[in-house]
């Protein structure tokens, strides 16, 4: 690298973490003013009180100042605030299945292994639309059934403030009860539909974010069979439920064209949907599903006083959404042993979270979270307009038993990390960098709180994910041993009684809780610190098993940092800074990859970038991680804490794989195929660049 001359400028270009921050406390400064962006992705400065941009304090390095100027990107807008994200925290189970697409290993180029890894990427898809069902037709169960059939009901003095022509004039019971249905397919779509836009005129360079992350692939076809499911649910309540076909031929015919749908919709996700459903095809299927539904509560007008396809259509989506999860499980076993060669030689934090078999008890952590959150919404309201007097399904009396007994074993987990943070720091006693942070003149209790918390965090880091496993993995076997109780010695025995009043509670207190997170998306960009690193983590993975959950923001930031940092080496003698930590450490990786592969040599010996990205490597040995491809950094999602805290830290290679790929072969590097990853892919062609360190040694 050619030394710095006396007119050289150092851009730093920061990049803040999970939880939103401000641009003043990202830049150490008293006010920030914007300079570039396009107010959801922001540019700031440092400014003077004039709101002019000031330059950041000088760079003492070779002996001489150098002037440097500080910018911050600002990307929380893309995760928290706003009415319209706010709907995002309902869609909370949708991400975590898509997180778990994520965690899988990669898809080897092995038949047997790839076989597999293709199943079990088929049996997620299957598992996200069922969770879509389920959770339309939960809605559907406190739309249809609690409120219009029921409540609605002529006599049942439910909702006695309710006007009498609602309860009189045939029709409008069923339309004040699907109307909130459609709504929800409505939102469904549009959240589906959203992605963040870049803010580049130019053509774009790199398809997403490179090395397969994208959701361009399959997010159109994907997002239209599950809008049309959840637009064709209702009409299985209204039908009397999947496994009985009414006698009326009207509403046979409309039974089938019901089942028909559903079919279409599970087997174009398991297969590649947009060659199943064509793009012709797509809003045909959509208008398809909304009138078979809305003929379907013509129909059924007036409603009886209960539906009976209720508990029916609830049993059998939640049976075989637990059967599909239990399957992912058994299969996921071989494809995580048949993969282990290909990363078992990696440091221990690019390996895949135990294997890649983690996005089993994830999955199935989705599917309870979306369970308990339509039953506890319906018990909380069942209580509040009309007591036991209402009728819910008799599916959700176990899963208020299962939440009894999760909140047991959350109690107890949360007891073992109590313990566990308090004895370890008795162990370690007071930290050297907290004697450093707080200096030798602080107060006993300041010492005392930061050591406490220097404690709590490493623990956290360390213990808090497995917590978390060691939870799903207990729900996921008490869900199985209810519905095994429930399928041979029918109804749960007493004994269980005070666990089903105890999930009662639980499950109000998780309905208060979405609430809660909803209305704090709505009114603040502020969040709590573990409920907005999830978020964050959650968001940052494209669409892939599940196509109704956020936009990855990802999408958005990485091109929009490689354009700034193109803009800035336009002038010849700038060099950029990347820097991040936490999520941002990740993003400024990918941003340094992407540039790695658009600019030209010149240019890229003017970027650096904290933490450092891998290079592509021409070494020959099949242990040798060759090129630092996103796609190939299996078990990111997990990350290396509960928050993801570190998850960038975790793919920075390790110096001992650094030093494998130190050197590259000038002839053949642009010919030899990547060893690692789901697909072989061919480093830069055309241009081979030395290793600077070897540079440096000549």
């Amino acid at each position: 690298m050619p030394l710095p001359g006396p007119d050289t400028r150092v851009v730093e270009l920061r990049v803040p973490g999970l939880v939103g921050t401000s641009g003043e406390s990202l830049l150490d400064s008293v006010d920030t003013v914007e300079v570039d962006g396009d107010g959801t992705g922001r540019i700031v400065r440092p400014s003077d009180r004039l709101r002019r941009p000031a330059p950041g304090p000088v760079l003492q390095a070779l002996g001489r100042s150098m002037p440097r100027t500080l910018e911050g990107y600002l990307w929380s807008r893309m995760t928290s605030g706003g009415a319209a994200k706010a709907t995002w925290a309902l869609l909370f189970p949708f991400s975590l299945a898509n997180v778990s697409h994520w965690m899988l290993p990669p898809v080897p180029d092995r038949r047997v292994s790839a076989a597999l890894s293709m199943v079990c990427r088929a049996l997620l898809r299957i598992a996200a639309i069922l969770l879509t069902i389920l959770l339309v037709a939960q809605l559907a169960v406190v739309s249809l059934d609690l409120f219009a059939a029921q409540c609605l009901a002529a006599g049942s003095g439910c909702l006695t403030s309710a006007p009498s022509w609602l309860r009189d004039v045939p029709g409008l019971r069923v339309t004040a009860g699907l109307l909130p249905l459609l709504a929800v397919a409505g939102v469904l779509f549009g959240v589906a539909r959203a992605s963040w836009r870049v803010d580049d005129p130019g053509p774009p360079r790199t398809q997403g974010l490179g090395g397969g992350l994208s959701d361009t692939a399959d997010t159109a076809a994907a997002r239209c069979v599950h809008v049309s499911a959840a637009l064709v649910t209702p009409a299985l309540l209204l039908l009397g439920g999947p496994l009985q076909m009414p006698g009326d031929p009207v509403r046979a015919t409309l039974w089938v064209a019901t089942l028909a749908v559903l079919g279409v919709s599970v087997l174009a996700v398991t297969t590649r949907a947009k060659r199943f459903v064509p793009a012709p095809l797509r809003p045909v299927l959509m208008a398809l599903a909304a009138a078979i539904t809305i003929t379907t509560a013509v129909v059924s007008a007036p409603l009886p006083e209960a539906l009976p396809g209720t508990n029916p259509t609830i049993e059998l989506v939640g049976g075989g959404l637990l059967a599909v999860c239990l399957l992912f499980a058994l299969v996921l076993v071989p494809t995580a042993l048949l993969t282990r060669g290909d990363w078992a030689h990696l440091p221990h934090r690019l390996r895949p979270w135990l294997g890649g078999w983690a996005a089993a008890p994830v999955l199935t952590l989705a599917c309870l979270l979306g369970g308990g959150f339509g039953a506890g919404l319906a018990v909380a309201l069942r209580e509040l307009v009309g007591g036991d007097a209402l009728l819910l399904p008799q599916g959700y009396e176990l899963i208020t038993m299962l939440w009894g007994g999760g909140l047991v074993v959350a109690v107890v987990l949360a007891v073992v990390a109590i313990v566990g943070s308090a004895l370890r720091r008795v162990r370690r006693g007071v930290l050297a960098v907290v004697r450093l942070l707080q200096g030798d003149d602080a107060r006993t209790g300041d010492t005392t709180t930061a050591s406490s918390a220097w404690a709590r965090a490493a623990w956290e880091r360390k213990y808090l994910h497995r917590l978390v496993l060691t939870f799903a993995c207990l729900m996921s076997a008490g869900a199985l041993a209810l519905v095994a109780a429930r399928l041979t010695t029918g109804p749960a025995p007493e004994w269980l009684a005070p666990l089903s009043a105890l999930g009662v509670l639980t499950l109000g207190a998780l309905a208060a809780g979405l609430l809660r997170a909803v209305y704090t998306a709505a009114t603040g960009n502020q969040r709590s610190r573990h409920l907005g690193a999830f978020t964050d983590l959650a968001s940052f993975w494209p669409r892939a098993a599940h196509p109704v959950v956020p936009p990855s923001y990802a999408l958005k930031v990485v091109p929009e940092l490689a354009d700034r940092v193109r803009s800035h080496l336009s002038e010849p003698n700038t060099r950029v800074v990347l820097a991040g930590y936490h999520v941002g450490g990740l993003l400024t990786v990918l941003a340094a990859a992407r540039l790695a592969e658009e600019l030209s040599d010149e240019e890229l010996e003017r970027v650096a970038s904290s933490p450092p990205v891998p290079r592509c490597s021409g070494d020959t040995s099949a242990r040798s991680p060759r090129c630092s491809r996103p796609a190939d950094w299996p078990g990111c999602a997990a990350g290396s804490t509960a928050g993801g805290a570190g998850c960038a830290a975790a793919r920075t290679p390790s110096a001992a794989a650094r030093r494998r790929g130190a050197t590259r072969s000038p002839a053949n590097s642009s010919s030899r195929r990547l060893s690692e990853g789901r697909q072989h892919r061919r480093c830069r062609t055309g241009r081979t660049r030395p290793d600077r360190r070897a540079r440096a040694g000549r």
